[in-house]
Formats: C-alpha cells, structure tokens, sequence
C-alpha cells in the first residue's frame, strides 16, 4: 500500500463547531499513519496511529465519512 489522500466529509455536525461538508484533508502514509489537516477558523493538524483512531474519534456514528480521493473507499 502507498500513500492514501483523503478529506473529511462532515454531513452532521454534532459539535456545532466545524460545520458540514469537507471540514479536513488526510494522508494516509503506507505505514497506517494518518495526518490529518482540519479547515476552517480553528485550524490544526493531528497526527494519528491508523484510520480506525480518526473513524473512533471524528465518524460520529457515521456522520462524519472519510472519502478517499485516490480511488479507494474506507
């Protein structure tokens, strides 16, 4: 596996904090390390062991979906 793109697409927002739509771009590198750069007014950068950490943390019960813009689905 190489390195992975993705965005965030936030169809929900249960924090009433980073609104609907792409609310963050990813990379997933070829080790299962993820980073992940969050848009908006509060910007920041996080860096996670593997995507099941983001999904766990950010899915918000499937409110929030990753969409891989290299061709694969998570």
């Amino acid at each position: 596996m190489g390195v992975r793109r993705f965005v965030l697409q936030r169809n929900e927002d249960v924090s009433g904090v980073s609104g609907t739509g792409v609310v963050a771009e990813g990379v997933e590198f070829s080790d299962g390390t993820v980073v992940i750069r969050w848009r908006g007014e509060y910007s920041s950068t996080v860096i996670w062991p593997d995507l099941r950490h983001v999904e766990v943390i950010h899915g918000h019960d499937g409110r929030t979906v990753i969409q891989f813009l290299d061709g694969d689905d998570a």
